[in-house]
């Protein structure tokens, strides 16, 4: 299994976007800050995109809120510098809409009860707003050098692939035929409303209740306008995760689920030409210093109990083959990653004792992420 080279990838000028992706409950977070504090230290001018709902990341950065505008990282060490925010969706969402409607429209659009629920909660909204703000932050890079590495934690999502996918299931939900009926009204004369629309609408009337129906409608009407824009953008910001600026870090756990996610998540990469830097696998249990088995621990414990039943050296040899078949089936998950998938890169994380909750908490996570020696298995 090829080493995931960590400094190599942060000191590469080359690199303006690392992406931590994978499912839930794996540390996306807390990998996304280690590694933008050490970019930071190391000299580059960093802005950390996190999606977090926990709010963990303020609290580790000794930032009192974190919210869509990019803050300062006090206690940062020169010659870089670390800006970090949080993913405001509804915010986001209007921001997209006030850049692309006339004022009048983006207040029609902006106090519409259908567009607060959408903004707020429609499913895969999240995603897209992330994207979104990506690409917003890639611009200011452009623009005004502000800075030379983004890096952003996917959403919590059910689903690793919901990142990607979110764009072209938002472009689905605009083309459904749904919307397109909600459309008709708008887009044609009244001789088109046939009466088999009009049974539909009824219809709708009646499931709905007529206040949301029209609350839909105008919003729809509304928003009309600004599909196509919604759509330029998010094949905009699809490009610019394919470029060869960005890279992909896959985060899991060192369990069967995370790392079958894990491989879906590199096997869609390849298949959508993205460029993936590696694999990091946190929280792995760190081995005992001592080659003792969990066999040859086990049948020591039963000799000694079958001498004094209430041993305490027996109780730790037993504790002892726990952890070593814990170690073994961790390392042989890993393996079988590695076999189906040779090329990727992969850095080990051991499991810390306490939590992540300050700046020396995410050097920490940084040095382990770094250097291959301290991990080693």
């Amino acid at each position: 299994m090829p080493t995931l080279d960590v400094d190599a990838l942060l000191d590469d000028p080359g690199t303006g976007i690392i992406v931590c992706c994978g499912s839930g409950g794996v540390g996306k977070t807390t990998t996304s800050a280690a590694l933008a504090l050490r970019a930071a230290e190391r000299g580059r001018h960093v802005v950390v995109l996190t999606i977090d709902p926990a709010r963990r990341l303020a609290q580790a950065m000794g930032i009192e809120r974190l919210d869509n505008t990019p803050r300062p990282v006090p206690g940062v060490a020169s010659p870089g510098s670390l800006d970090a925010m949080m993913l405001d969706m509804k915010r986001t969402f209007d921001e997209v809409v006030e850049s692309q409607a006339s004022p009048e429209k983006a207040r029609q659009i902006l106090e519409n009860p259908f567009y607060v629920a959408l903004s707020s909660s429609f499913a895969g909204t999240q995603e897209y707003m992330a994207m979104e703000k990506l690409g917003q932050l890639h611009r200011q890079a452009q623009k005004d050098g502000t800075y030379d590495l983004i890096v952003v934690d996917t959403p919590p999502s059910r689903s690793a692939l919901d990142f990607l996918d979110a764009p072209e299931r938002l472009s689905s939900f605009l083309d459904g035929r749904f919307i397109r009926l909600l459309l008709a009204p708008a887009r044609g004369p009244a001789r088109l409303m046939t009466a088999g629309l009009s049974v539909v609408t009824n219809a709708l009337t009646k499931i709905l209740g007529a206040q949301v129906l029209r609350d839909m409608q105008t919003f729809v009407a509304a928003f009309d306008t600004l599909f196509g824009g919604f759509r330029q953008r998010a094949e905009k910001t699809f490009a610019l995760l394919q470029d060869e600026r960005t890279t992909f870090l896959v985060v899991a756990a060192p369990e069967a689920d995370a790392l079958r996610e894990a491989a879906y998540f590199v096997e869609r990469l390849t298949d959508d030409d993205m460029p993936l830097g590696g694999l990091v696998v946190n929280r792995a249990s760190p081995t005992p210093m001592t080659d003792l088995s969990a066999e040859e621990a086990v049948a020591g414990a039963d000799r000694l109990v079958q001498r004094d039943q209430s041993s305490l050296t027996a109780g730790m040899l037993r504790l002892h083959a726990d952890r070593m078949r814990i170690v073994e089936r961790e390392t042989h998950l890993r393996s079988r990653f590695a076999a189906a998938h040779p090329q990727v890169p992969t850095a080990v994380v051991p499991a810390l004792s306490t939590d992540v909750h300050d700046l020396e908490g995410l050097r920490l996570i940084g040095d382990l992420l770094a250097d291959d020696v301290s991990v080693r298995r």
